[in-house]
Parts: structure tokens; C-alpha cells; sequence
């Protein structure tokens, strides 16, 4: 038999010594930039961990940028953005890489723009990081402020007025920088709507109608609309019912509690509803979650 010994050294010998060392001090390799980036872009979510806070993830991010450029890499930039979006979901991550792309090589911004910045939370990380500083400018500049009116006039009023929820910025924030011209009477009198300028009622989208008909009591029927745009009025027990009826997965995935107690689980058929959308392959695939976000949901399930 071969000497175990002898050849557990040469084995040994031809291991690559150790580089650097880890955030406990112990020896370890150094990733080159590209992989060092593409990890962070693939998994990076800008939190506190247990060796490093959102400041130093930040900090390292933004250095493998400027190395990367430096040394010809923007395009793989520009790639690794796009990827971080569509393959591994993230949302802060590539909203930065498209930020930081908008002040550094204004043409690779543009070819990834509208592959990143693919629904109204995105647009609005991208603009709150821009207006951030952190990649250079505080300002959007004329270049991202024509890609930001091109992705709202892509967009219907009703599709907008839906995700509209959230703030810093607001999407009225965001249309108050850009400045979008209104291509016809019905988006004037929505901009208007949104801004809190006078606007022609009669022009509204059938939804925003709906929606202001619900809140001043003129009509009984919750609109289709997320609950955030919703909780705030006096809701019944039915409204809540037609709401988590109506909701999305993630909706539903983040607002079991929420629902359970409004009283929509006491509606036997909102009930089956829920559960059939919650393990619903296809509406999963399409809320595009992380596994350990079904986790929870599924634990907050067998609790009700």
C-alpha cells in the first residue's frame, strides 16, 4: 500500500498558500474583484452581519466597482447589474450598480436600465441612491431623468397608481424631479391627482375614480388596489375579504397576520383561495421569492 503519509504532504505541497486573512483573522484567499463582486451581487443585501455592518458592504462595493473600471471592466459591470435583477432577485444591489453605471459610463447605464429598474420599487431605490451621493452625484442629471420619464410614459396610469404605495420618494416625488410631459388627457389629470394640482376629474383612470369614490363613502366596493393604499380608511370585514381576494402572493405571503386579524380567514372560500395561491407553483415562480421567505409564511399559515 502507498505511504499515506508521503503522499498527504505532496498533496499538501500543492495547495495554494493562503493571501489574506478573514474578518476573525484567520488565513484565507482573496477573491479576485470580479468574483468578489459577483458574490456580493448574488447574495449582498446591504444588512448588518455578524462581521461586517451595511456601511462596510457598501464601502467594499463600491471600491470592486472602481477597481473593476479601472481595469476595463465596466461592461462586467454592467452584466453583473442585469444578473443580480433576473437571476438572483435582488433589489438594493442592482439598483446601486445601475446607479453607480449612470455616473461613470452613461452608455452601459442606458443599456441595463430598463432590464434593472423593472418595476416602481426599483425606480425607487435607484433614484433615492442617486440622489444619495454615494455614487458621485446628488442629482439624476439629464440622461437618467430621460430614462425615468421613458419608463413612467411606458407604463399605464392604472399600473402606476397601483404600486404607488411607499415613500423616499414618493411617485410623485419622482414626477416632480423629472418634469414627464403628459402625452393625453387622461395622464395630465393623473399627474395632477398625484401632485395635488388641479386636475379634470371626468380624465381619471376608471381605478384612481374607484379608489376616491371608496374613500368618501360613495361607493361600498373596495377598488382592486394594494391594502397599503387601503389601510388607512375605515375597512369592513368584507373589504378585507375582497382585499386579500384580490392580493398578490407576496401580499399574501407578508400580511397572514394582517388578515387573520381583519377576519378573512373566517370566509371559507378567501380561506381556500389563500391557500391555493400560496402553493401555487406558478404564482411563486412568479413573485420570484427567496425559499427562506416561504419559511415564515408557512409557519404563520399553521398558525392560524
Amino acid at each position: 500500500m502507498a505511504n499515506k503519509t508521503l503522499f498527504a504532504r505532496m498533496r499538501g505541497a500543492l495547495i495554494p498558500q493562503t493571501d489574506t486573512i478573514n474578518a476573525e483573522y484567520a488565513p484565507a484567499y482573496a477573491m479576485p474583484p470580479k468574483h468578489a463582486l459577483a458574490q456580493f451581487a448574488a447574495t449582498g443585501c446591504f444588512g448588518r452581519t455578524f462581521y461586517a455592518t451595511e456601511h462596510d458592504q457598501l464601502k467594499q462595493v463600491l471600491a470592486l466597482c472602481d477597481q473593476i473600471a479601472r481595469e476595463g471592466g465596466a461592461e462586467f459591470i454592467a452584466r453583473v447589474a442585469v444578473y443580480s435583477r433576473k437571476q438572483s432577485y435582488m433589489k438594493d444591489m442592482p439598483a446601486l450598480l445601475c446607479a453607480w453605471l449612470a455616473s461613470r459610463e452613461p452608455r452601459l447605464h442606458e443599456s441595463v436600465f430598463s432590464q434593472v429598474i423593472d418595476n416602481l420599487t426599483m425606480l425607487r431605490n435607484y433614484v433615492q441612491i442617486l440622489r444619495s451621493g454615494v455614487t458621485g452625484r446628488k442629482s439624476l442629471g439629464t440622461a437618467p431623468k430621460r430614462l425615468v420619464r421613458e419608463w413612467l410614459a411606458g407604463r399605464d396610469e392604472e399600473t402606476l397608481f397601483s404600486a404607488s404605495a411607499g415613500q423616499n420618494p414618493s411617485l410623485a416625488d419622482i414626477v416632480k424631479m423629472v418634469h414627464p410631459t403628459p402625452a393625453n388627457p387622461r395622464r395630465e389629470a393623473f399627474y395632477g391627482y398625484m401632485l395635488g394640482r388641479p386636475y379634470n376629474a371626468e380624465a381619471l383612470p376608471a381605478l384612481v375614480t374607484q379608489f376616491e369614490r371608496f374613500k368618501t363613502g360613495d361607493s361600498f366596493d373596495a377598488p382592486d388596489l394594494p391594502f397599503m393604499l387601503l389601510s388607512a380608511l375605515p375597512l369592513s370585514e368584507k373589504d378585507w375579504v375582497t382585499i386579500a381576494k384580490n392580493a398578490s402572493w407576496q401580499t399574501t405571503r407578508m400580511n397572514l397576520n394582517t388578515f387573520a386579524r381583519h377576519g378573512v380567514f373566517a370566509d371559507r372560500d378567501a380561506a381556500r383561495m389563500i391557500e391555493d395561491r400560496l402553493r401555487d407553483p406558478d404564482q411563486i415562480r412568479r413573485a420570484r421569492v427567496f425559499p427562506y421567505r416561504e419559511l415564515p409564511a408557512g409557519m404563520r399559515g399553521q398558525g392560524q
